[in-house]
């Protein structure tokens, strides 16, 4: 391969910023031409992703971890691939940065003006009259709003909630938004086979592993007490803010925390999660503590049943406006 072919600097630029994807236009606009790309590819310094977008082969960007940076791919592609598109669904809320997508994220797109297109890649092509949309990192997407109505008659329950809980979570939508969004999902198909799951959404939850272990645990009639409720002592001290407790018989407490990995592998978070925890067990508290992979397996709903059951408990939701207050329980 000649040695005069340099990519610009500004391209690689936006190849960083879009997922080390860039589109034969933007390489164009950039002053490369069709043939020094295809030399690039031929050479193996770039790879042909679809026939007018390519991989520069640029370093990972450092924001998100290797899931992420795929599913931001498969979003992204499709706008690249059919300029003048915008990004729709599942994609624009993964660009939007709601968490709870399924791993593979398949690339789909609407015309503002709605009109059929044809489409021989493999991008899906609604047909959606747009009255307005948005940018994020420069990639044309719909509102949080829209784009919720258009990904959950699609979903699965498990990533459709966890979807909305983050993007509540988050504010990617306000509350109001939240629910013309899920009057936008009416008449879609597989609106009526989805209706239900909005009434599931909760926007305390702090992650989509979270997301599903309270819907699991709601589906088997065993629904929290409360979610993401801040314990402290008697001193005022703060003690915990599990992902999901239960009230027992006598005023003790289950607490259920749903831990990511990296939050809690270095020595630091260890010691302050065992000190934490013992703190909490003092108090009488039943602490539980579960990984992703345990929710995934369905180890959470037999575990919490047998120690419920076991303790009386009856659901006793939460209704304070503030923490709960855990005094230290003397030795029995």
């Amino acid at each position: 391969m000649p040695r005069r072919i340099v990519v610009p600097p500004a391209l690689l630029g936006v190849a960083a910023r879009q997922q080390s994807l860039v589109s034969r236009r933007q390489c164009r606009e950039h002053g490369m031409t069709d043939q020094q790309v295809d030399a690039l590819v031929s050479a193996g310094r770039w790879r042909r992703v679809l026939p007018a977008v390519l991989d520069p082969r640029v370093p990972a960007d450092g924001r998100f971890d290797a899931l992420d940076r795929s599913r931001r791919r498969g979003a992204i592609v499709g706008a690249l691939a059919l300029p003048g598109s915008v990004v729709t669904g599942v994609p624009a809320l993964v660009l939007h940065g709601a968490q709870g997508a399924p791993r593979r994220v398949l690339p789909e797109v609407t015309f503002p003006n709605g009109a059929p297109r044809r489409n021989g890649k493999p991008v899906r092509v609604r047909r959606e009259r747009l009255q307005r949309w948005t940018f994020v990192d420069g990639v044309p997407c719909v509102t949080a709003e829209l784009a919720l109505a258009q990904a959950v008659p699609g979903l699965d329950r498990s990533h459709a909630i966890a979807l909305m809980d983050s993007a509540r979570r988050r504010r990617l939508v306000t509350e109001d938004g939240f629910r013309r969004a899920r009057e936008l999902a009416r008449g879609r198909r597989g609106a009526a086979r989805t209706a239900a799951w909005w009434g599931l959404s909760d926007p305390r939850a702090d992650s989509p592993v979270e997301s599903q272990a309270r819907v699991d645990l709601v589906d088997a009639g065993y629904p929290p007490d409360a979610v993401q409720l801040e314990i402290f002592d008697e001193q005022g001290r703060f003690l915990a803010r599990p992902d999901l407790v239960w009230f027992l018989p006598g005023g003790r407490v289950v607490p259920v925390e749903l831990d990511g990995h990296e939050a809690h592998s270095t020595p630091e978070a260890l010691f302050h999660d065992r000190r934490r925890q013992n703190a909490l067990v003092a108090r009488g508290a039943r602490m539980l503590r579960y990984t992703g992979r345990d929710v995934t397996r369905g180890v959470v709903v037999p575990d919490v049943r047998r120690l419920l059951d076991a303790e009386g408990w009856a659901p006793r939701p939460w209704t304070g406006d503030g923490p709960l207050i855990l005094p230290r329980r003397a030795p029995t």
